[in-house]
């Protein structure tokens, strides 16, 4: 007779489907990333696609970009609808590319966030940080999201691009609804909001550039200023397009992972409460536990690939044309490759997790992401080594990106 957990395992991934997805998932995807990591790591999905949820896996397509391709126009063509502003914006920005648009663009952004241009970055986060940190403390009882994790990464950002900060308030809603469009599952509502979204923020844009081009700023600093002297340097020109819809794209990635790696490690410690007193007990561990946190629970769940030429992987021949989801939530999880997956360990090494992907589409903006994560959760735990949770925390019903839209606490 089957045993009981076979038969739950079973009933998990029989029909599995990113389209079809129980509440249960968004709350936790754990178990069925493990029974589809046992039973059927390339999990193919009813539309024909492939789910895969090994490291190795994934590891080995990440570093392979000519079997398997960035590019998502076949992929978001029936989704958005060609002459869409939303299959216009993320067939254009840098993550859903390949060579050469991905190479251009990569390499004027990552002038910007070299190791020595984010050092120079941290004494204004930390003055940020400590901020918010006082804003909070005169109030005793926050939500850890609205009043810190989200504050973080938008002033960041508007700093990174110069946007000036008396018009950074609709960024927030304008990356939530880009972002929410990329769900495996769209409604009609969510493919709306999305659209107006991009529609608002590249009026605004328009603006903000020509405003730059009339008044350039420091291109060491100021990643608008990059982007913009970059269209005249030899080989590194962007269309109008490319440069507005990357501005687009360096808000969005820089807002939500970040957003939820400051939130998801504030909850974990909740969580673990001896992973906390560690951390209390051994401040030095934060940046050890910043990794963990991105590996724990990733910002970031899925990717995406389409086979770019008729291949094969784990035995199973891919035709060129077949889309595959990387599952970075599985992947940081699997038992090959991490010692009790299932355990938080602040102190975790080694740790190779892929929460920033890996290869020639790894972050560009891991060490800035890492910063910020680290001078977060550090000086709160620092001045808040006592907080607790004061009510249910709400988590995000997505797929794509896990993370919370309320964690109400109290500051001790």
């Amino acid at each position: 007779m089957a045993s009981t957990t076979a038969i739950g395992n079973a009933e998990l991934i029989r029909d599995f489907s990113l389209q079809a997805l129980p509440d249960a998932f968004y709350d936790n995807p754990y178990p069925t990333y493990r029974a589809l990591q046992a039973h059927d790591p390339l999990h193919r999905m009813p539309d024909g696609s492939l789910f895969l949820t090994r490291h190795s896996d994934l590891e080995a397509i990440y570093k392979d970009t000519t079997r398997f391709s960035s590019d998502k126009k076949v992929e978001f063509a029936p989704k958005y609808g060609v002459g869409s502003l939303l299959f216009e914006h993320h067939t254009t920005s840098l993550v859903f590319n390949d060579p050469p648009l991905h190479t251009r663009v990569r390499h004027l952004i990552a002038g910007a966030l070299s190791p020595r241009a984010i050092a120079e970055t941290e004494p204004r986060l930390i003055a940020l940080v400590d901020r918010l940190l006082d804003d909070m403390q005169a109030r005793g009882q926050v939500d850890l999201i609205e009043d810190f994790a989200s504050a973080i990464p938008i002033e960041v950002i508007g700093n990174l691009l110069g946007v000036p900060h008396d018009e950074r308030g609709p960024l927030r809603c304008w990356s939530l609804a880009i972002l929410g469009a990329l769900e495996p599952s769209l409604s009609p509502q969510m493919q709306s909001r999305g659209e107006t979204a991009v529609a608002e923020f590249l009026d605004y844009l328009r603006r903000l550039v020509a405003n730059r081009r009339a008044r350039p700023g420091d291109a060491e600093h100021d990643v608008l200023t990059r982007l913009i002297a970059g269209e005249t340097a030899g080989g590194e020109r962007l269309s109008e397009s490319e440069l507005l819809q990357n501005c687009i794209f360096i808000l969005n990635a820089g807002h939500e992972t970040t957003t939820n790696l400051i939130g998801n490690g504030l909850e974990l410690l909740l969580r673990f409460p001896e992973q906390k007193q560690r951390l209390i007990d051994e401040p030095a561990l934060i940046r050890t536990a910043i990794e963990e946190f991105l590996r724990f629970e990733s910002s970031n769940q899925l990717g995406n690939r389409g086979v770019a030429v008729d291949t094969e992987i784990g035995g199973i021949a891919l035709p060129k044309g077949t889309l595959i989801t990387l599952c970075i939530g599985a992947a940081n999880r699997d038992p090959a490759q991490f010692a009790a997956p299932d355990q938080l360990d602040i102190s975790r090494s080694p740790n190779r997790h892929l929460a920033f992907a890996s290869g020639a589409h790894v972050c560009a903006g891991l060490n800035l992401a890492r910063m910020e994560g680290r001078i977060a959760i550090g000086r709160f735990m620092a001045r808040f080594p006592n907080f607790a949770a004061a009510g249910p925390a709400k988590r995000a019903r997505r797929a794509r990106f896990r993370g919370f839209t309320s964690l109400p606490v109290t500051l001790g």
